[in-house]
Formats: C-alpha cells, sequence, structure tokens
C-alpha cells in the first residue's frame, strides 16, 4: 500500500517564476496584454504545474469514484441508496451524462469502486478497491476507521500513479453515492469552521423539511464525534466517505507527479480540501473547472482560494465540469504553443 507520508513528501509548490515567464511569452503573442484574461492565467498556472514553458496535456482521465454512505439511513437524500451500484454499471456501459462529455473532451472515464454496499459483477471497465460495503452511518458512529480512510487515500492514489505513468497528463475528478453530499457538508464544516447550514445543500433535489433534518443529521454528527480540523484523516474517518478520501488521494498523487487535477463540484472540492490539509502545496495542482450551485461549494473554492472557469448552475457531480472544462485548457495551451508573436507576424507591438 502506498504510504501517505511518502505520499505527502514528494508534493512541492511550484516554480512561479515559470508563471511569470510563461505570461511574458503571452505578452509577445499578436494581441493587447492580458486581452484573453483567465485564459493566459490558466495556462501560466499549468506551465508552473508542469515546470515547463511549453506544456503539453496530450492525454485525459476523468476518475469517477463511487462508495455508499451509511448516513443514508437518516433520510438525507430523495434518492434510494442503490441508485450508487446502478449509475456505477451505467458509468461502465457508458451511457451516463460523464460517458457523453469526456467523450467530447476525448478524454477517458475510470470507475472505481471504493465500496457499494452491493458488490458490483466483475467488469474490466470498474476498478474494484473495496474498502468496506459503504461507510457506517455517522449519524450514530464513526464512518470508517482511521485505517480504512488511509486505505481509501492509497487506493486513489494507486489508481492515479497507474494512470500516470500510462502517460495521463490531466486528470477531472468525479463522484458518485448516494448521501455524499451530507458527508461533504459534514468534512466541509469540519475542516472550514463554517456553519453547517452555510455549507448544507439539497443535494439530489429534498424539499425544504428535508434540508431541514439534513442539517440536524449533520450538526447531531458533529457534536457526537468532535473531529479534529487540524487532522484530515481524523475527519475523514469520522464522518467521510470511501470515495471522498480516495479522491484526496488521487489529489495528493497527481500533485506529487506534476499533474493538473480538474475538481468537479462539492463533493469533488471537499476531497480536495482534505487533501490540502494532508500536503498544503496539492493547491498549487488544482483548476476548478466550475461553481456549483450547491451551497457549500463557494466555500470549499474560497478555502483553496480558486476562481471557477465555469458557472453553468450544475450539480450532477459525475465529473460533468472538469469534462466540460477540458476544451478550455487544451484551448489555454493551444494559444501558449501555436499563436503568432508580434515579430514572426510583422505585426507592431505598442510596447506597453
Amino acid at each position: 500500500m502506498i504510504s501517505l507520508t511518502d505520499l505527502v513528501a514528494r508534493i512541492v509548490p511550484v516554480d512561479r517564476g515559470i508563471a511569470a515567464a510563461t505570461q511574458d511569452r503571452l505578452d509577445h503573442k499578436t494581441k493587447p496584454r492580458r486581452s484573453l484574461g483567465r485564459l493566459e492565467d490558466l495556462a501560466c498556472r499549468i506551465a508552473a504545474m508542469r515546470g515547463t514553458l511549453d506544456p503539453h496535456l496530450s492525454s485525459k482521465a476523468i476518475v469517477v469514484m463511487g462508495a455508499d454512505h451509511g448516513v443514508a439511513d437518516e433520510g438525507v437524500s430523495a434518492y434510494p441508496q442503490a441508485v450508487t451500484r446502478q449509475m456505477l454499471l451505467t458509468f461502465a456501459a457508458g451511457g451516463a451524462a460523464i460517458n457523453v462529455l469526456a467523450r467530447q473532451a476525448q478524454a477517458r472515464v475510470v470507475v472505481a469502486d471504493l465500496g457499494v454496499k452491493e458488490r458490483l459483477p466483475a467488469m474490466s471497465n470498474i476498478r474494484e478497491w473495496r474498502i468496506g460495503a459503504g461507510t457506517r452511518n455517522f449519524a450514530r458512529e464513526p464512518a470508517m476507521s482511521r485505517a480504512q480512510a488511509e486505505a481509501a487515500i492509497a487506493a486513489g492514489a494507486t489508481i492515479a500513479e497507474e494512470l500516470i505513468r500510462n502517460h495521463v497528463t490531466l486528470i477531472g475528478l468525479g463522484d458518485m453515492g448516494i448521501a455524499n453530499t451530507t458527508a461533504a457538508s459534514a468534512i466541509v464544516t469540519a475542516l472550514t469552521g463554517a456553519a453547517p447550514k452555510t455549507v448544507t445543500g439539497r443535494g439530489t433535489g429534498i424539499d425544504d423539511r428535508g434540508l431541514e433534518h439534513k442539517i440536524e443529521v449533520i450538526e447531531r454528527a458533529l457534536a457526537l464525534h468532535r473531529p479534529n480540523s487540524n487532522d484530515a484523516l481524523d475527519v475523514l474517518s469520522k464522518v467521510g466517505g470511501f470515495e471522498i478520501a480516495g479522491l484526496a488521494g488521487v489529489v495528493l498523487a497527481a500533485a506529487a507527479h506534476r499533474v493538473p487535477v480538474l475538481l468537479d463540484g462539492f463533493i469533488t472540492g471537499a476531497a480536495a480540501l482534505a487533501a490540502v490539509h494532508l500536503a498544503p502545496p496539492a493547491i498549487d495542482y488544482l483548476i476548478a473547472s466550475h461553481q456549483s450551485v450547491e451551497v457549500g461549494h463557494r466555500v470549499v473554492l474560497t478555502a483553496l482560494g480558486l476562481a471557477p472557469l465555469l458557472d453553468l448552475d450544475l450539480r450532477l457531480g459525475e465529473g460533468s465540469g472538469a469534462a466540460l472544462a477540458m476544451p478550455l485548457v487544451d484551448a489555454a495551451l493551444a494559444i501558449l504553443r501555436e499563436m503568432a508573436t508580434f515579430e514572426s507576424a510583422g505585426v507592431s507591438d505598442s510596447g506597453a
């Protein structure tokens, strides 16, 4: 199993000098300076992540991790728990939204079962990294042991490192797990100190009464377990999910290899927040694909200091926002690589 201590030790901050040199290169392109705005910022950030003025992200993957949550027993979701398993099978069959969007982005979809309640049939296109048959109900007992949290992180890191060995250079994150917005809200509350009501949304579409109940469940769980905000493993073990811990592992392994990570929405944001608490330099390798309508996502992005590339009122998960943002990443690097300079095109520069 990958050692979390060793993994964290391999993550280093990006070289800001490379970002500045990339901006200088962009300033010599045939355009008014900074006229491509945040597209230029994106190119500079990716160059710094990769450690080169000429970054190429030729191979993309979206890692979609699924697991069940014992807290679903508290009635916090509009959908039955069986949907987690059903949707992982749909991902494997290529028929879900993430499959459609990933095909458009020319990205492969990697599906992993970190702990669906009812075991899936053996399938070549679903990775089995089961930590357990779903977490325990954290409204009554800790979601998992500390060792299980570490095992889930190691599983995610192992999957990411396998992809990187196979030349994947951009990884998007996706999730599936009924009741996982409840876990994510509890994690974000514990790690940021925000009030549960400010980070808890409607998830799969619960009504006002359901939302009040969901907030009460989270408040009760946090009062029961008192997770340590300075110990992300403690937080994950007490109120987390196997797939959330697994996605944190993907972030850590990608950062250790200087591979950019495209976050999706609230769930993957909670995973990234946990990863950054474990290894602060990992924050340099994160890109926020979009702003979810889940209220807690805004809190997450503020905590991470990230500005979303898109705002499309998405709340699906699955990695859908990450897939939609991949063409923007391609565009930013194409501008850096292919656009003519004032000198090469014979165009007069303002010199500004």
